[in-house]
Formats: structure tokens, C-alpha cells, sequence
């Protein structure tokens, strides 16, 4: 048993080891990343993706994890919060080609009229701009076209990301409490 322990210990601290180094050559080339960012040029993009939201049922994306006092009176549900884990796709098609995950926080967050608090990540896992991200944050009024949003950073391809995002609600349908939103983003990053 001792012998088994003295393995498994070794083992760990191994791999932990070349975790570790792992993770200096990581921060070594964030370093150097940051230390020629004044040499490195600037670019812009302009992407256009959906969101595929599933409002309820038992594969929801989103789901409600606090609510306050006067939410259930409230008309535009004020002190909701809920989470997300949407698909993006490249098409309204929810079957379309899948581009990654909109993942964050929403919370209602007006007394007056139907507008969110938001804080978004778009998480890529395919095509041009796979393993990077994006996040969005600012207020949504839903009931209205042409959302706007800042684009407040980004990892990967897109770090020291900014911009804004347009949002429409491309398609709703309430038998299925599923909604399409069209995202068009505007984003310059180094």
C-alpha cells in the first residue's frame, strides 16, 4: 500500500510539474504577446452569427437561478436573473453549421419596460475564429430593433477586442418558447 501511495504521489507532482511549465510557456508567450502589442497591427471584422435560444423545456439553454420579491408582479419581470448556454450558428437554420456557444448572465433589470442587464461570452469552437472569444455587456431593450451593445474584449484572436453589437430578434415561436436572434458585431482587435 505504501509502495502504491509513493507511485501515485510521484505520479502527481509529474504531472503537476508539466502543468506547471505548461503554464510558464503560456505566461511567457502573454508576455511577449503584450510587449510587442505597439509593433502589432490593428484589425476590424465584421461578424454575423445566431443565437439559438431555448426559452423552456427540458433542453432549456436558459434558466432561471434568482428572482426577487416583485418579480411575479412585476410586467417586465424586474430582478430576474437567469443564465444562458445558447448555440451560435452561421445561419438562422438552428441546424445550420455551428460556430460555438453564447454563454453568460441576463438579468431584468428595468421597472418600466422590458429591457435586460446583460453580460455575454461568445465562446467559438469552430471556423476562422475558433478557441477565441468575445464578450458583450450593457443594456438590451428587447422590445426594440437594432439593439446595441459595447464589445468590451475578447481572448485569443480577439484580445484587446471592442466594438459594438447589433441585435434583432430574428424569429419567435411561442408554441415551442424558442427565439432566434440575429447578432451582427463590429469588432477591432490587435
Amino acid at each position: 500500500m505504501e509502495r502504491l501511495c509513493a507511485t501515485f504521489i510521484l505520479c502527481s507532482l509529474l504531472i503537476a510539474g508539466s502543468y506547471a511549465s505548461t503554464s510558464k510557456e503560456t505566461l511567457q508567450e502573454a508576455e511577449n504577446w503584450f510587449r510587442n502589442l505597439s509593433q502589432r497591427r490593428e484589425r476590424v471584422a465584421k461578424l454575423r452569427f445566431y443565437i439559438q435560444d431555448v426559452l423552456g423545456g427540458p433542453n432549456a439553454t436558459i434558466w432561471e437561478v434568482a428572482r426577487s420579491e416583485i418579480t411575479s408582479v412585476s410586467h417586465t419581470t424586474f430582478g430576474q436573473i437567469r443564465v444562458l448556454d445558447d448555440l451560435i450558428t452561421a445561419e438562422p437554420d438552428r441546424n445550420s453549421e455551428k460556430l460555438g456557444r453564447a454563454q453568460g448572465l441576463i438579468t431584468s433589470a428595468d421597472l418600466r419596460e422590458s429591457a435586460l442587464a446583460m453580460n455575454l461570452n461568445f465562446v467559438f469552437t469552430a471556423g476562422k475564429y475558433n478557441g477565441s472569444t468575445l464578450c458583450i455587456l450593457g443594456r438590451n431593450p428587447i422590445d426594440t430593433t437594432n439593439r446595441e451593445l459595447p464589445v468590451v474584449g475578447g481572448t485569443g484572436v480577439f484580445r484587446m477586442a471592442r466594438g459594438f453589437s447589433i441585435s434583432n430578434t430574428y424569429s419567435y415561436d411561442p408554441v415551442e418558447n424558442y427565439g432566434v436572434i440575429e447578432y451582427i458585431v463590429y469588432v477591432s482587435y490587435v
